[in-house]
């Protein structure tokens, strides 16, 4: 039995494998998914001496457990969140050494939403297009964590020396999504186009890996109907009948028919990634 590989203790309320996606495939139906905050899965990468593409885990709010079968080097980063190997305290943001059988706990979002775990050696699960992320649209990919499962891990290529805490901005207290107009927004009332301009939307409790959900004001529409379905980018902000925008994360699906008023630029969507329920919404369109 091979000492390369966790058995999860506790997969928390959505735990799942993540890289950097795959890209490519929009035309075969496929999103891009991968890490919602990809910079803070790069970085733990980093910190363990991976690839930045290697795959970690990308725990949701109340973090996981999980315990090694041999030696490993880990980094915990993302939201900021307590660590712990068998209950001692230890560095968030650092390469950590986890001893086999030790048990690694990491601990609730402080702040913001998403904490990656890197191991070193990376998350070793089966390739689907290129990609080991999950993908909980289209179904592909590793399924979520769920207790007692055990997930492999690659052979380590080396062992990182000294490395500093890694820095990280937090979760905003205002979000602040600059979008470009269009390409639908003459489906929309000038008034419309000034509402989101200058209302504060907030973060619905219903967003996910597929869109971050708003709350606010109503857009209203200067065309009746609906478009024919066409194809969706990330960060497509769309405007379904109850004319609340919604932006479209990792996992969105690649055709939709309700009409896109703007498209977020992708540098601000990690922190969209990031924004809890009830966080204020700015959006700052430009053409």
């Amino acid at each position: 039995m091979t000492d390369r590989a966790f058995a999860v203790v506790r997969a928390g309320a959505l735990t799942t494998v993540q890289d950097q996606g795959r890209p490519g495939h929009a035309h075969l139906g496929v999103p891009r998914s991968g890490a919602l905050d990809p910079g803070a899965a790069r970085l733990v990468n980093r910190l363990v001496g991976n690839p930045e593409g290697a795959a970690v885990l990308e725990t949701t709010v109340t973090g996981c457990a999980v315990r090694p079968r041999g030696a490993v080097t880990v980094a915990v980063g993302g939201a900021p969140c307590p660590v712990t190997v068998d209950g001692r305290p230890a560095a968030w943001g650092a390469p950590v050494r986890v001893p086999a059988g030790a048990l690694l706990e990491v601990g609730a979002a402080v702040r913001g939403l998403r904490s990656y775990v890197g191991f070193g050696g990376g998350i070793a699960v089966e390739p689907v297009l290129g990609s080991r992320s999950a993908d909980l649209l289209s179904g592909l990919g590793p399924e979520p964590l769920t207790d007692g499962a055990v997930v492999p891990l690659g052979a380590a290529s080396f062992v990182p020396g000294a490395v500093g805490a890694a820095p990280w901005p937090g979760p905003p207290e205002i979000l602040v999504l600059r979008a470009r107009l269009g390409p639908r927004d003459g489906w929309f009332t000038g008034e419309a186009l000034r509402t989101l301009a200058s209302a504060t939307f907030r973060v619905s409790s219903a967003s996910n890996r597929i869109g971050l959900r708003t709350e606010g004001p109503a857009l209203e529409r200067a065309v009746a109907g609906e478009l024919p379905s066409e194809g969706m980018v990330s960060g497509a902000v769309q405007v379904p009948p109850d004319g609340r925008p919604v932006v479209f994360l990792a996992d969105h699906p690649t055709t939709g028919g309700y009409p896109v008023i703007a498209v977020v630029r992708e540098d601000d969507l990690a922190a969209a990634a990031q924004a809890r329920p009830g966080t204020p919404v700015r959006f700052l369109p430009y053409r």
